[in-house]
């Protein structure tokens, strides 16, 4: 079994789900698990500055082992993936399933649930026919997302420090916290991580290679209703959830996830509760475009407005927080980083592909803190969910393609 494989099996077996509106940085104590993990292995394979925050992330640096005049000519370079898994989908207890030389049909993933993972709903399946991959069984999160890229960086730092013959600059390392719930660069010590330019290593399929993602913001919108006797509600009622469905309506139908690709912005309702008397609706906003993305923004004020108008001052509260920006803006000034991969993925016999980011990556905030840094893939697919999915030759070639990086 390859070091890749052997470090994702482990690190997979480590349930870091971190969780919304938590108060604290990480979000769940059992983040700290494979922090400490992280901390001692990085310590054994001779790393220096090795370092756990008090904000659970994890910062180490291999220094340059080139002469010094030499070395102040070369960038130093960061690169960093994230430890917790998304809220989606437990990630405990993790079953990891081993499909050899995949034959291209059908793959079960639990004979006795009768869960399939089935070509007809991802035909994109047909293109790892002949590859080694690892499944969930089912019923949980793989992991993945981005115990792979985490994986992946330590196998290619190991390397590094193993072969102490092959030049390089200085590297800089770093795994984050919650960043899953839009929270891992919020603690990034920036200026001590020490790079000048860095990649997340958090994308998905091979080839992949990201610097444009979405503009993004939350909204939480408040319904304020009057419940009463339904026998003596005439005119007196004001049932707050048909107020929300009304505004829900108000939006427009195909700026929806479930109609939008590519570029295409959305509206999304992620969370309705609510009675007669108080609703809550917590939307998502996205859009690559930053003056559509603040159109849309203005959109729901406005619908506010409207129906306050119809049924009173206070019937509808709107907060809208912005979480992050289109990271282009910030990497187009370096495009040498995108090159740079391209070129490398080509002589790897990797096809590179760029395509926009339909989320977001710590990346994209750490770009607007004055750290350039666009996305890499690891090999991984059908995040979120009990599909998840990885190749073993994907994150294989991804540690050769981080050495090279390391070391070109």
């Amino acid at each position: 079994m390859s070091q890749v494989t052997e470090r994702f099996l482990n690190y997979v077996s480590f349930d870091t789900q971190s969780k919304e509106d938590a108060g604290k940085m990480p979000s769940t104590e059992k983040q700290w698990e494979l922090a400490k993990c992280l901390k001692q292995e990085l310590e054994e394979m001779g790393a220096e500055r090795v370092r756990l925050s008090e904000y659970g992330y994890i910062y180490a640096e291999i220094p340059a082992n080139v002469p010094a005049e030499q070395a102040e000519k070369i960038p130093s370079l960061g690169f960093i993936a994230h430890m917790d898994t998304a809220p989606a989908l437990t990630g405990a207890n993790v079953k990891p399933q081993f499909v050899k030389n995949y034959d291209g049909k059908d793959i079960c993933l639990n004979q006795e649930k009768q869960i399939f993972m089935r070509l007809s709903e991802f035909p994109f399946l047909a293109r790892y026919q002949g590859q080694d991959l690892i499944t969930t069984d089912g019923t949980t999160l793989l992991g993945a997302d981005d115990k792979a890229g985490v994986a992946e960086i330590m196998t290619a730092a190991d390397y590094l420090l193993s072969h102490k013959e092959i030049p390089h600059g200085k590297i800089c390392i770093a795994f984050t916290p919650d960043e899953e719930i839009g929270c891992g660069a919020d603690k990034f010590d920036v200026s001590g991580f020490g790079a000048q330019f860095a990649y997340t290593v958090d994308g998905g399929e091979l080839g992949e290679v990201e610097y444009e993602n979405f503009n993004a913001a939350s909204a939480v919108v408040t319904i304020h209703g009057c419940s009463m006797h339904t026998g003596d509600a005439k005119k007196g009622m004001v049932n707050s959830m048909l107020i929300g469905m009304e505004y829900q309506q108000m939006l427009p139908t195909f700026e929806n996830p479930m109609y939008t690709e590519g570029y295409e912005g959305f509206f999304h309702l992620d969370h309705f509760q609510g009675d007669v008397e108080t609703s809550v609706m917590k939307y998502l906003i996205r859009d690559h475009d930053m003056e559509k993305f603040e159109k849309k923004k203005e959109q729901m004020r406005q619908i506010a407005v409207f129906l306050n108008q119809k049924y009173g001052a206070g019937t509808v509260d709107i907060e809208i927080k912005d979480s992050y920006f289109n990271m282009k803006e910030k990497i187009k000034p370096h495009m040498h980083l995108i090159d740079r991969v391209r070129q490398l993925m080509k002589e790897l016999d990797v096809e590179p592909v760029t395509l926009p980011i339909r989320g977001g990556t710590d990346g994209a905030r750490l770009s607007y803190k004055g750290l350039p840094c666009p996305n890499l893939c690891t090999g991984g697919a059908n995040y979120h969910g009990k599909y998840e999915f990885i190749s073993i030759q994907a994150m294989e070639k991804m540690v050769e393609l981080l050495v090279k990086l390391m070391t070109a």
